[in-house]
């Protein structure tokens, strides 16, 4: 016997088999459990999800020789002819074929008077029925509407909109859904474990993910990778004969983004065009990974949904979760859906890409509207009441830009990664390595309070650091993270650190790094004093805090008006 391809093999023959349309067949067991049958049927949905199929299901159904019934037996005559395409009662019309109103005179109604030759009704099954022309539907509609007892139509498309109002209106019109990935990939795991396939779920998921919405599709591409791979599948298998992104270049790429490594974003674009992907999937596969992290973000415990995350990237996922906001999920699907229309017909899809990755990581930086306005409300002068959020209240916060504020400190190679245990007061970088860190985390805490301390004491497991008496709202500022501070001094150090402020005497502005306690020369000093008193009330303003958050800029000086 030749070979039958998976998706006519594993056709279903009873309303129970089809997968995925509970609502449509449940509805029809109902109508013809009841005789409560109709004389028209539309069947509308996308490709492959089993139209064509349950129309010859309920062919089969009214013909059977126990019927009508909702269970045909499957083994009568009319059962096997109609499953093999050749009852002579049943007659299947490819509306695409005879679209022409002579084909419908020809093929439909001149046989609408003859009676059955065995079965109990004549079927006509017309697939793709949108294709039909309007005189070719008018030539139809009487016929419709008052068939002969002995004929039921059946009209299956993929695009309803095209079917004339006045057909509808005849007809009973079920509408087919795409079938969830979930109920592919458990009938996919049906279909090899009968076949004697190996392969893993992870594997079938893909597949199915790939499939969007269609069995046929899915069945279709099963049997595209068992061709290349033979009895045992994998995943790289499945990813090469169906041309799909890598899982790891996709998470790579979040993850460049969420470090806001520039330079890995541009490498992993090069890479995505060195392994020949469609650049157009690509955003599309990001897309729906950013989609899947913000579901996860509302409902963590889909984290085991094989729909949302393999087995082997669940931690992965649940870390890069972590580093973005919803906004910022919601920014980025935006954005993608933008670049994979412009690359649809861009002379260089790379550059399209490249910039799409860049306007993300730059998009991080942006503050919500709603916390802008908070921010704007809140008392003048309380700019502690700015820096009561966690780190990662921050993770938006705009890194520096050229141009901005003066770096007080040379960035330590090994940032906070010290070795453990080692004594605070024993490690030359610790102090640097820790106002790194503040920085990074929080730039504009760090710009407006920690780089105006006026010294910055590192001793035993103590730090200190020192405001002068006109820097009150600062201090207090600092006070608000002080427990947060002394969490990264400890993550540094691997030990308690404690760290303190104290109300210096000294009024003097801070020179050069933070905590250098540099002061202006003595004949300078009376006319800076008033520079810095105006200095310390415009970083204590709400009004300032928030336009620093959001714009990269600095306060160079200050003039009374």
């Amino acid at each position: 016997m030749s070979y039958q391809v998976i998706a006519r093999k594993w056709r279903p023959q009873k309303f129970d088999d089809v997968v995925g349309q509970q609502a449509v067949t449940r509805t029809l067991r109902n109508a013809l459990s009841s005789r409560r049958l109709a004389q028209a049927f539309v069947f509308a949905g996308p490709r492959g999800v089993g139209k064509t199929t349950t129309a010859r299901i309920l062919a089969r159904a009214l013909n059977c020789l126990k019927g009508p019934t909702p269970d045909p037996c499957g083994n009568c005559d009319a059962c096997i002819e109609i499953a093999e395409g050749r009852d002579i009662d049943v007659l299947e019309i490819d509306a695409a074929t005879h679209t022409g109103v002579d084909n419908v005179r020809d093929v439909i109604i001149a046989g609408l008077g003859i009676v059955p030759v065995r079965d109990r009704y004549k079927v006509f099954i017309i697939d793709e029925a949108h294709q039909l022309s309007t005189p070719s539907f008018n030539a139809l509609l009487k016929s419709i509407e008052e068939p002969p007892p002995h004929v039921v139509f059946m009209m299956a498309t993929t695009e309803l909109d095209k079917i004339p109002e006045t057909v509808i209106s005849r007809s009973q019109v079920y509408e087919f859904r795409p079938i969830s990935t979930r109920a592919i990939a458990e009938q996919l795991r049906r279909i090899v474990d009968a076949e004697d396939i190996a392969v893993g779920d992870e594997s079938l998921q893909l597949i199915a993910r790939d499939a969007d919405g269609s069995m046929r599709d899915a069945q279709s591409k099963l049997d595209q990778v068992i061709a290349f791979a033979g009895t045992t599948i994998g995943g790289e298998d499945v990813a090469t004969v169906l041309g799909l992104v890598g899982r790891d270049l996709l998470l790579d790429t979040i993850q460049a983004v969420a470090d806001e490594d520039l330079p890995a974003a541009f490498a992993l674009a090069g890479r995505a065009v060195e392994m020949g992907y469609d650049l157009r999937l690509v955003c599309r596969e990001l897309s729906r990974v950013v989609r899947d992290l913000l579901v996860l973000s509302v409902d963590p415990s889909r984290i085991t949904d094989p729909e949302i995350a393999g087995e082997g990237e669940r931690e992965r996922l649940r870390a890069l979760g972590g580093r973005f906001s919803r906004e910022d999920f919601l920014r980025a699907f935006d954005l993608l859906t933008r670049a994979e229309a412009e690359i649809r017909g861009a002379a260089q899809p790379r550059y399209h890409l490249e910039m799409a990755l860049l306007r993300w990581i730059y998009l991080r930086k942006l503050v919500p509207i709603e916390e802008l306005i908070t921010s704007l409300n809140v008392a003048p002068g309380n700019v502690a009441s700015l820096f009561r959020g966690t780190p990662q209240d921050d993770r938006r916060a705009p890194q520096p830009e050229p141009g901005r504020a003066p770096s007080p400190v040379a960035a330590s190679p090994a940032v906070m990664s010290g070795s453990r245990g080692a004594s605070p007061a024993g490690d030359a970088g610790f102090k640097d390595a820790l106002l790194a860190e503040i920085r990074k985390s929080k730039v504009v805490f760090y710009n407006t309070v920690v780089a105006q301390a006026q010294k910055i004491e590192v001793a035993a497991d103590r730090v200190t650091f020192s405001f002068n008496p006109a820097q009150r709202a600062l201090r207090d500022a600092f006070e608000q993270n002080r427990a947060w501070i002394e969490s990264i001094a400890q993550q540094a150090t691997g030990r308690k650190i404690a760290v303190a402020s104290v109300q210096s005497e000294s009024a003097a502005p801070p020179s050069g790094a933070p905590g250098t306690g540099d002061a202006p020369p003595k004949a300078e000093k009376r006319s800076t004093d008033k520079k810095q008193a105006l200095r310390e009330q415009a970083l204590a303003d709400a009004g300032v805090q928030a336009l620093l958050e959001v714009f990269p800029a600095e306060i160079r000086d200050v003039e009374e008006m």
